[in-house]
């Protein structure tokens, strides 16, 4: 038996302290904790999320998104799509461009 296998035998356990939740993570896990409760009112719509609570909704997400950052200042919030189904996975393109700039002689 090898020492790792005799220490997980063992009930050998690692405790690490997990780094504090940024605001943007804590605004994301309070849109997924309210997303049952937004369903029935704010279905197809994005809902802003700040100090975990809902500030804002509308049918687009930049424009709620902006009008919340004008209100609030410049914060993290959460603007995320009110729906039961798996949200389209969303890339900006920003990688890409940074390195064809990079490979740019």
């Amino acid at each position: 038996m090898s020492q790792l296998e005799s220490n997980v035998a063992s009930g050998f356990e690692v405790n690490l302290d997990l780094p504090a939740a940024s605001k943007f993570e804590r605004e994301r896990r309070a849109f997924r904790r309210l997303l049952p409760k937004l369903l029935p009112t704010y279905r197809g719509q994005y809902v802003a999320v700040h100090n975990e609570s809902v500030v804002d909704n509308g049918s687009n997400r930049l424009e709620v998104a902006m009008r919340v950052l004008h209100k609030v200042g410049n914060v993290d919030i959460y603007v995320g799509l009110v729906t039961d189904q798996v949200e389209p996975l969303e890339r900006s393109g920003l990688r890409r461009e940074l390195a064809a700039w990079r490979a740019t002689p």
